[in-house]
């Protein structure tokens, strides 16, 4: 009886010091999804009350008479084109990191909208469990996805439009990351016995036929192609979505992209993004441009597949990139560069790499400073590059 006993206490010892067979990544997902429970808790009720009292707007409330599309498609001007002073009623000229106020917005300012009810009422429902958060959230995501008159055309023929050269541009794909927090929100709520079947499949359907384009369409194919932030944006965006439709093939192909392209031929081996820090906003090019990596390395990486373990052969990795950036976040007067033309003072805020880099390495000053960073900006640009706000449906 005592051997046996003796047996069990060593039993119980191993299984405590391996973490009960848990890897260190679960136990420090565990860890630093508590972190962001605790820090946000308050907040994220506060805003679940604000949401559960809004209807749904979507791209049909407003119409351009600048948009080539109808009234379910999504329109958006180009942020860095003006008018040509030398030519008033002419084509618009650009002036690179310079937003021109008077550009066509309302539908991104939809979007965003759409964007921040769902990321608070699926924050809310993992907080509570409460099925009310749920059943609102329908009516929104019904609105968008589902409801014939006022549904969103699932492509971005028009978006970033620039008047007198282009009806839409590939860039303007870039406007649609505010629906992965949406997708990843219908993802933790599809768990809900609220959430109804055929409301469920119409929001996967729209989201696949949404992800199809992105893939075989003339713009989706040339954002693929772009060098800098465009093309990590469009593989962060459908892997989110194609997450929420189990599209295992897709989510493969966009490992090998990451690993092939994206990774290597956009990071230096210093860890910093040379396409990003060469523009007139690189602060914030950088930060958004690994904002958006580490998010995919969070999406995409599996055991088998851990894309954040994962080196180039020269040594590039998303963990080099973490540090050569963190130091910038921490203390931003370090900076060696010149200030950004245009928002310099109001980054860095509560950025995702931080959480999602700090939930991978267990890095605690990583995660130490993004609880002391504003984790909820108010204003529009940054609003508009921060694509992750509600990281605990993420975790």
């Amino acid at each position: 009886m005592k051997k046996n006993i003796f047996t069990g206490i060593l039993v119980l010892l191993s299984l405590f010091s391996t973490g009960f067979s848990l890897t260190n990544n679960q136990r420090e997902t565990i860890e630093v999804k508590q972190v962001v429970q605790d820090v946000l808790r308050n907040q994220i009720l506060a805003d679940a009350a604000w949401a559960m009292k809004q209807k749904p707007i979507t791209v049909t409330a407003h119409h351009s008479p600048r948009s080539a599309g109808g009234v379910h498609d999504f329109f958006s001007e180009a942020d860095y084109f003006w008018p040509d002073p030398q030519n008033p009623d002419g084509p618009y000229i650009n002036r690179d990191g310079m937003t021109n106020p008077n550009n066509f917005v309302e539908h991104r300012k939809a979007m965003i909208r759409f964007s921040k009810i769902i990321g608070a009422l699926s924050s809310a429902y993992i907080l509570t469990g409460k099925d009310s958060y749920v059943k609102h959230a329908i009516s929104h995501l019904k609105a968008w996805f589902v409801n014939s008159k006022t549904l969103m055309n699932p492509n971005l023929l028009f978006a970033q439009a620039v008047k007198g050269r282009f009806t839409g541009r590939n860039y303007g794909i870039i406007d649609t990351i505010h629906l992965m927090e949406v997708a990843q929100g219908a993802l933790v709520m599809e768990t809900s016995s609220a959430f109804d079947k055929e409301t469920l499949t119409g929001v996967k359907k729209w989201f696949a036929d949404y992800t199809l384009w992105l893939n075989i369409s003339k713009p989706g194919i040339q954002e693929k192609k772009v060098k800098n932030n465009h093309a990590t944006c469009w593989a962060m965006q459908v892997a989110s979505f194609a997450k929420l439709c189990r599209d295992e093939n897709m989510l493969d192909s966009i490992r090998t992209n990451f690993k092939n392209n994206l990774l290597p031929n956009q990071m230096a081996v210093d860890g910093s993004f040379p396409l990003e820090m060469a523009r007139t906003k690189p602060y914030g090019y950088a930060i958004f441009n690994l904002d958006a990596m580490t998010t995919l390395c969070h999406i995409l990486s599996t055991e088998k597949d851990n894309l954040w373990k994962f080196e180039t052969a020269d040594g590039k990795s998303i963990k080099k990139g973490i540090e050569f950036l963190y130091p910038f976040i921490a203390d931003k007067s370090k900076w060696t560069l010149k200030p950004d033309v245009m928002y310099w003072n109001d980054w860095p805020v509560a950025q995702p790499f931080l959480v999602f880099g700090a939930n991978a390495f267990g890095v605690e000053n990583w995660i130490e400073t993004w609880k002391k960073l504003e984790h909820k900006p108010q204003v529009e640009e940054v609003i508009r590059n921060l694509p992750i706000r509600n990281p605990l449906i993420w975790l």
